[in-house]
């Protein structure tokens, strides 16, 4: 029998993506049948640094959206480069370059945003006029909807950057993934987390995806790494977001969660100031599987499209 060749995974240099792909390359080491200190020879990380990495000082929107996180590293896939890659969900389009797809969605982290602040315990306790930080069109519109005095401004950067802006006084509060502050051992640091019921998340936030060549798709490691439960939530919240045109020109959040033998789905999209939210919830028998939970999202999601119409596109 050939020996297993080596499966090279492909991540972002950022600490967050290195820690993340970390965690699966021991994962996918074990999948392999090595022990944990052959993960590097049976499961080596190529550090690929993206376009989103390099432009720090402007929204995605202005420079070309979230593909800019994926971009070259689905063409080192596409090359034979590299044999999977590692993403944050949140992070990827819907639609999949031809020849790739999303092999393997392991169990989700937390998926709610939490809230740091070196003042405040909640984002009801800023003081009027507070200066929050983020990048995020979604996490601006629901903090202007539930608190339209706060001065939201422009904060990107990796973990560290944004934690240092805020140590350094440029905002009195920021959000962050709550499962990107776990991964990278800063679980301590929320002062509170916002209810994904009430404010829901990205869609995807807190899972991570496997993606490989399409002919790879059912090769026998990636089983070992494959959650269900997660992979359904996800495909519903992700055809949400094929229907709201979820880039990061809309303000839409989409949480997914199973209740009793049923998943419920809730989602909402704003207008980027956060005067105008269209909220929207529904349900299936968990049993039917991801497929119909990915029209559930969709038709969902083109009913509150078809209620927000031009009120949830962000202007050009």
């Amino acid at each position: 029998m050939p020996a297993q060749q080596p499966v090279r995974i492909g991540a972002r240099g950022s600490k967050l993506s290195l820690a993340q792909a970390g965690q699966m390359q021991r994962r996918i080491a074990a999948a392999l049948g090595a022990p944990p200190e052959d993960a590097e020879r049976v499961a080596p990380l190529v550090v690929i640094t993206t376009s989103g990495d390099r432009i720090q000082d402007r929204r995605l929107l202005e420079v070309g959206g979230k593909g800019l996180f994926t971009k070259e590293i689905e063409e080192a896939l596409l090359d034979g480069r590299i044999d999977c890659a590692i993403h944050s969900l949140k992070d990827m389009p819907v639609a999949a370059p031809e020849g790739l797809v999303l092999a393997a969605i392991p169990e989700r982290e937390d998926p709610r945003d939490a809230f740091l602040s070196l003042t405040a315990d909640r984002l009801e306790d800023l003081p009027r006029g507070a200066r929050l930080g983020t990048a995020s069109l979604r996490r601006q519109a629901q903090s202007l909807n539930l608190r339209p005095d706060l001065d939201v401004r422009l904060l990107r950067g990796n973990v560290d950057t944004r934690l240092e802006k805020l140590r350094a006084g440029e905002a009195d509060a920021i959000l962050l993934a709550a499962s990107g502050l776990s991964r990278l051992g800063l679980g301590d640091l929320p002062r509170s987390f916002i209810d994904p019921r009430l404010s829901p998340p990205a869609p995807g936030q807190g899972a991570l995806a496997i993606q490989t060549r399409e002919s790879d798709r059912d090769v026998p490691w990636l089983a070992a790494l494959r959650h269900a439960p997660t992979a359904l939530a996800v495909a519903a919240e992700r055809g949400a977001m094929a229907a709201l045109e979820g880039s990061c020109r809309t303000a839409i959040g989409a949480y997914a969660f199973a209740e009793g033998e049923d998943l419920a789905l809730i989602v909402e999209a704003l207008s980027p100031d956060g005067v105008h939210r269209f909220r929207g919830e529904a349900r299936m028998a968990a049993s039917a599987g991801p497929s119909a939970a990915a029209l559930l999202g969709l038709d969902l999601g083109r009913r509150l499209q078809a209620e927000g119409g031009d009120l949830i596109l962000l202007a050009d």
